[in-house]
């Protein structure tokens, strides 16, 4: 099953971040996960929200570029090595791993969000390799 990432363009001044994320507090919009990649003049603001569509509107009535996509979440476990060997059965496949973010939902691995160029092929050898996935 795939999750819906919310990913905001955020220019990289003092107070844009806070902006964003008060626009989604004041719709009750909650945020599960959060990554922020930045540049000199901008950064890429990776979310995990209770609503990406409602965040995805409402951010574009503020004149506020996001787009909403698919990635693959992954209980990887908790021991060294752990994300090695799930990596591993994704590149042995030579599918792309673009990106990875950390998160929490409350259980005992060390859950990842990842971002491959195959999506469903990922998460079927990843399936195929006993691994849990992540439903939200």
């Amino acid at each position: 099953m795939f999750i819906k990432q919310l990913s905001i363009f955020v220019e990289n001044k003092s107070g844009k971040l806070g902006e964003v994320l008060q626009i989604l507090s004041n719709e009750g919009i909650n945020i599960v996960s959060a990554s922020l990649a930045d540049t000199n003049d901008f950064g890429v603001l990776r979310l995990l929200v209770s609503d990406a569509k409602k965040s995805y509107e409402v951010l574009k009535s503020k004149g506020i570029t996001s787009s909403v996509n698919d990635v693959i979440g992954v209980c990887v476990p908790n021991e060294t090595g752990g994300l090695a060997k799930v990596t591993k059965l994704i590149l042995d496949q030579g599918i792309n791993i673009s990106y990875i973010y950390g998160l929490s939902v409350g259980n005992n691995t060390a859950d990842i969000v990842m971002k491959t160029d195959d999506l469903a092929k990922t998460e079927a050898v990843l399936k195929a390799g006993g691994v849990k996935m992540l439903e939200m």
